[in-house]
């Protein structure tokens, strides 16, 4: 989860904000280095040696959406078709702004938010519904470590990062008591929600990009496009393998001896959630953009975990409770839900140290 623009998934932005130093720490970006997906430059699709037996052609379109880049690539049968389903895929990530920013405060999230304490539940679009589904599972699934409720903590962690001055205990403690996802009420029934607390805040980062990147993606399958990528400035999901190829080539910056250079993909999703640009130095003690709703701290760094998985919903959510259980506790979350693996890179003792998941490419055994 971070601080870009109107909707945060934990991508980092290029400002680290300091208190006390200068410059960042060098042991800081060599943590997140280690971990990082190389996406712009280093996605590659993966040859199997032919020709393009369908005769597609490659377009590729960025556009700034939900605060930050996103780029669609489509192998289509004409230029004409890649435009049109890219043009569709986008259309879909900016309608989905207006329903899940916590930054807009007329976004569907928003308006929800804004009503708590609610005296009655109110029904919410399949969408929003959809996204609130997947939280509470994440939220089971992670012992906690996923919460869309934290957006009062990471406000005021945001606000430390700006002014490098940590929380107060009791603005820490007021926050707590409005976070917690047992005070989201929902009627499965009905599809309607109510938010029990007073002060609550509904934060969509770490799942409303992923989440979007997957109905974006469903829109290019419904234009014809079977073989596409999605960028979501780091959050990264492919659909099937491009004509020619067996799949889809990412490059992942090498990180010790656990993993290869490099991960094929095909129907899948790859995420990094890290502190190397969202973080606080405050009286000598790192604080990453990622916040602990169970103690409503910042996770400390640096560190670094990346995330494959089915989806993007998942992907993107997994790395951010990742990245809060620490690794092992992380890790051992990530192997346990089927079709994924992740690989964790932290500091520890002054030293950069590396483990992954068995399902990890490359992998030889377990953290």
């Amino acid at each position: 989860m971070s601080s870009r623009g109107a909707l945060r998934s934990g991508v980092q932005s290029n400002v680290m904000a300091t208190a006390g130093r200068e410059t960042g720490s060098l042991m800081a970006q060599e943590v997140y280095r280690a971990a990082r997906i190389a996406v712009l430059a280093a996605i590659v699709t993966g040859c199997a040696g032919g020709p393009d037996p369908n005769h597609s052609v490659r377009v590729s379109a960025s556009r700034r959406l939900m605060g930050m880049p996103w780029t669609i690539t489509v192998h289509a049968a004409t230029p004409a078709a890649g435009r049109a389903a890219i043009a569709a895929g986008f259309a879909e990530v900016a309608r989905l702004e207006g329903v899940l920013s916590d930054y807009d405060p007329d976004s569907e999230l928003s308006r929800l938010s804004a009503q708590a304490p609610m005296a009655a539940a109110v029904p919410v679009s399949d969408d929003l519904w959809d996204v609130l589904r997947h939280a509470a599972e994440l939220h089971a699934g992670t012992d906690g470590a996923f919460d869309i409720t934290v957006g009062p903590l990471t406000s005021l962690w945001r606000q430390a990062r700006r002014t490098g001055i940590a929380p107060g205990a009791d603005r820490l403690a007021t926050a707590r008591h409005a976070v917690g996802f047992a005070a989201v009420e929902r009627d499965t029934g009905r599809r309607t929600v109510r938010l029990v607390r007073p002060g609550m805040r509904l934060d969509p980062g770490g799942i409303g990009a992923g989440y979007a990147a997957d109905r974006a993606m469903e829109e290019l399958e419904r234009h014809g496009i079977a073989a596409a990528l999605i960028d979501a400035s780091g959050d990264v999901l492919v659909s099937a393998a491009p004509p020619g190829t067996t799949g889809w080539r990412i490059a992942v910056a090498p990180a010790g001896t656990v993993a290869a250079d490099h991960v094929m993909l095909v129907n899948a999703a790859i995420t990094t959630s890290g502190d190397a640009h969202q973080a606080v130095e405050i009286d000598g003690r790192r604080h990453g953009h990622v916040i602990d709703p169970r103690t409503g701290g910042a996770v400390p760094g640096p560190a670094a975990v990346t995330v494959i998985a089915p989806d993007c919903t998942t992907a993107d959510a997994l790395a951010t409770a990742a990245l809060v259980l620490g690794p092992e506790a992380g890790l051992r979350t990530v192997a346990g839900r089927p079709g994924c693996a992740a690989r964790f890179t932290w500091e520890q003792g002054g030293e950069v140290r590396t483990a992954a998941t068995r399902s990890w490419p490359g992998a030889t055994e377990d953290p």
